[in-house]
C-alpha cells in the first residue's frame, strides 16, 4: 500500500505538485502567524485571521485583516518576510537553491515542476534561469535595501531603518505590498518623497517584468537583440504605466482628499506610484477609499492586467492582453494573423490568451456575487476587493479588516487562485486530459 501512495505522489503532475505545495506552505505560515510568540498582545490570533494573512503574504498579495506594523512581533515580521519571499520567488526555486547548495543532482521531475512554476514553454535552461532568478533578486532586493535604510535613517534609529530597509525591499520586489509602518498606512507618509517613490516604483516594476525579461536586459549589451516576449512585455508595461499616470491625474487632480491637496511635484509622484502599484504591488501614497469611483474602476481594470508572465505578480499577464488585442486588431482588419513585432502568434497562444482571460474574468466575477450577497458594502468596492485578491494586488478600499468570515475565506481562495493561476489550478483540480482519437466536422455558428 505503502509503495502504491509513493508512486501516485511521484506521478502527480506539476500543477498538482504546485498547488499542494503552496496550500502546505500557507497552512504551516498560518499556524506560526497564530502563536503568542508572533503576536504583539502575546495571545493566539485566529486561526482564520492568521491563514488569511499567511495567504496574503504566500500569495504575495498583501491583504492584510490586522495592521501588520502593530499586531505582529519581530518573530511575526520575520515568519512574513520569509512567507512573502517564497510566495514570491516560489517555493520550487527556494528549493532548487537548496539543492544547489549542496550540490544536488536536479530530477527531470523537478525540472517538470520548474517550468511550470516558471511559466516555460520547454525545460532547456531551466536550472540556469533559477540562478538568475536567485542572483538578479538578491541583487535588485539588496539595493532597494540600502536606499530605503539611507533614507527611513533619517526618520528611525539606524537599527531600525536598516531593518525596515531590508523588510519593505523584499515585500516590494516580490510585489507583496505589506508594510511595517502601523495604521493601514502603507507608504501615505512618503507621498513626495522622491527616494522612496523612485525606489520603491523601481523594485515594484523590475519585480512584475518577469526574469526572463531582467535576463535579456542585462544580456543585451552582448546580445544586442531582445526575444519578441522582452519586447512585447516591456513595450505594454511602458504603455500600460504612461496610460495610467495621466488617467489617475487627470481624474484626481480636483480631488481635495487625495492629490487636490499637494503641491504639483507631489501630486506627479502619487499619480505616477498609484499607476505602477496596482500592477499588483499593493503598496499606496494616497488614501485609495476617497479616490473616486471613476478613478477606483479605473485601477480595476490595471488590477485584472497585472504584472508579466514569470515574475512576482498576479493578473492574466501583460502578454496575454496584448495577445487579446493583437486579436481584435487582426479580426477587424481581416487578417488571419496575430502579428507582433514581425512575428507570428501561434493559434494555441491565443486559446491560451482566451481561457486564462474567460476563466479569471468568471472567477472575479463570481468572487464579486459571493461578496455582495454576504458583504454590506457598495459594489465598486467589492468587485475592487476581489480583482485586487485575484491580481495578487493587496490594494484595499478599507474594507479587509471587516470582512465576515466567509468573506475572508472567499478573498483567500482567490488570493490562492489568482498567485497559482485560474489554468494551472484547472489542470492540478481537473481529470487528465485524453488525446482525441477522432475530429468532429466542421460546423458553422453566427457570431457578433
Amino acid at each position: 500500500m505503502h509503495k502504491v501512495n509513493k508512486r501516485k505522489l511521484f506521478n502527480w503532475s506539476p500543477p498538482r505538485i504546485l498547488v499542494t505545495g503552496f496550500a502546505l506552505i500557507i497552512l504551516l505560515g498560518g499556524l506560526l502567524l497564530s502563536l503568542p510568540i508572533s503576536n504583539t498582545d502575546g495571545q493566539y490570533l485566529r486561526y482564520l485571521d492568521a491563514v488569511f494573512t499567511a495567504t496574503s503574504a504566500t500569495c504575495v498579495t498583501g491583504l492584510v485583516v490586522v495592521d501588520t506594523g502593530t499586531h505582529f512581533t519581530t518573530f511575526g515580521q520575520i515568519v512574513l518576510i520569509v512567507l512573502i519571499q517564497i510566495g514570491g520567488l516560489g517555493f520550487m526555486t527556494m528549493a532548487t537553491l537548496i539543492a544547489l547548495v549542496l550540490r544536488k543532482r536536479i530530477s527531470l521531475k523537478e525540472r517538470l515542476v520548474l517550468q511550470e512554476a516558471m511559466n516555460q514553454s520547454n525545460m532547456e535552461g531551466i536550472v540556469r534561469l533559477i540562478r538568475k532568478v536567485i542572483v538578479y533578486s538578491l541583487a535588485i532586493e539588496g539595493t532597494g535595501a540600502v536606499l530605503f535604510a539611507i533614507r527611513f535613517a533619517a526618520d528611525m534609529p539606524l537599527g531600525r531603518a536598516i531593518y525596515y530597509g531590508i523588510w519593505h525591499a523584499i515585500s516590494m520586489f516580490n510585489n507583496a505590498g505589506f508594510d511595517l509602518f502601523g495604521g493601514f498606512r502603507s507608504l501615505t507618509m512618503y507621498v513626495g518623497d522622491p527616494i522612496v517613490n523612485i525606489t520603491a516604483m523601481g523594485l515594484i516594476i523590475l519585480g512584475g517584468l518577469g526574469f526572463v525579461v531582467m535576463s535579456d536586459l542585462i544580456e543585451y549589451r552582448n546580445n544586442k537583440r531582445l526575444s519578441l516576449h522582452s519586447k512585447v512585455v516591456l513595450t505594454m508595461t511602458g504603455f500600460l504605466l504612461v496610460i495610467g499616470t495621466i488617467v489617475i491625474f487627470i481624474f484626481e487632480f480636483s480631488n481635495k482628499q487625495t492629490l487636490g491637496s499637494l503641491d504639483w511635484g507631489a501630486k506627479i509622484w502619487a499619480a505616477m506610484f498609484q499607476s505602477v502599484t496596482p500592477r499588483t504591488a499593493g503598496a499606496n501614497t494616497i488614501d485609495i477609499g476617497v479616490m473616486r469611483q471613476a478613478t477606483i474602476f479605473f485601477m480595476v481594470i490595471l488590477m485584472f492586467i497585472g504584472a508579466s508572465p514569470g515574475s512576482t505578480g498576479g493578473g492574466i499577464k501583460t502578454t496575454t492582453f496584448t495577445t487579446l488585442i493583437g486579436a481584435v486588431i487582426a479580426m477587424i482588419r481581416g487578417k488571419e494573423d496575430i502579428v507582433l513585432f514581425k512575428f507570428r502568434l501561434a493559434r494555441e497562444r491565443i486559446f491560451k490568451a482566451l481561457t486564462i482571460t474567460m476563466l479569471s474574468l468568471v472567477l472575479v466575477i463570481v468572487v464579486t456575487m459571493l461578496l455582495s450577497a454576504t458583504e454590506d458594502r457598495e459594489f465598486l468596492r467589492l468587485l475592487f476587493e476581489a480583482t485586487s485578491a485575484f491580481g495578487t494586488v493587496g490594494l484595499s478600499t478599507g474594507i479587509t479588516p471587516s470582512l465576515s468570515d466567509f468573506g475572508k475565506i472567499i478573498i483567500s481562495l482567490t488570493m490562492f487562485a489568482g498567485r497559482l493561476g485560474p489554468l494551472t489550478l484547472a489542470y492540478a483540480l481537473g481529470p487528465k486530459a485524453e488525446k482525441d482519437l477522432y475530429r468532429h466536422p466542421e460546423g458553422k455558428i453566427i457570431i457578433g
